[in-house]
């Protein structure tokens, strides 16, 4: 989950970001976890939207945000001067190509993988699925987020289909080499 440092009125305050669905998502701000809905489509950064934090609405005004100046947020009848500094954890880009089993003495014991299975390329832990059984996926769609040793890897979908399985869920523990999704 990436984190960001911002500034509100010079104040600094942590936040984490969470994708929870198509337009909403957790923010963790300063240990404390607010669920945001934003406006579906396009939405003008110049113009009014609503949004809601814990089922509330609140009108906003923004403006484009530049991540090197100080900008307004007008929330309801208040303003603010934000800044936001450059999230601390970036995630890294890894496609990982399914690899040819190779058989060896000990294949008796090696587990059989189908063909079409996505599997884990190191030991970690799952941060994020961002796909469901039954959907349509594109070549190199990012499927979820495995952390390994405090880096973030993306896994990729190797070829475009359908997911038939969903071996994991965010926060499960995976070893190298075990399923991850299973792709028609």
């Amino acid at each position: 989950m990436p984190t960001y440092e911002i500034f509100i009125d010079d104040k600094p305050r942590k936040i984490e970001l969470k994708k929870t669905g198509e337009n909403s998502f957790a923010i963790k701000i300063d240990n404390k976890t607010l669920n945001i809905e934003l406006p579906t489509g396009e939405f003008d950064f110049k113009k009014e939207f609503s949004i809601k934090v814990d089922g509330k609405a609140y009108q906003v005004i923004l403006p484009k945000i530049d991540l090197e100046k100080l900008f307004p947020i007008k929330v309801e009848e208040a303003t603010f001067k934000a800044e936001v500094k450059a999230p601390t954890r970036k995630l890294a880009l890894t496609v990982f190509e399914p690899t040819p089993q190779v058989p060896t003495r000990r294949a008796t014991a090696a587990k059989q993988v189908a063909e079409g299975t996505v599997t884990a390329p190191m030991t970690g832990k799952i941060l994020s699925v961002n796909v469901s059984k039954g959907e349509e996926v594109k070549a190199s769609q990012i499927l979820c987020i495995l952390e390994a040793m405090k880096m973030e890897n993306e896994i990729t979908a190797p070829k475009a289909g359908t997911i038939r399985d969903v071996f994991v869920s965010e926060g499960s523990s995976v070893s190298e080499g075990e399923p991850l999704f299973l792709i028609d």
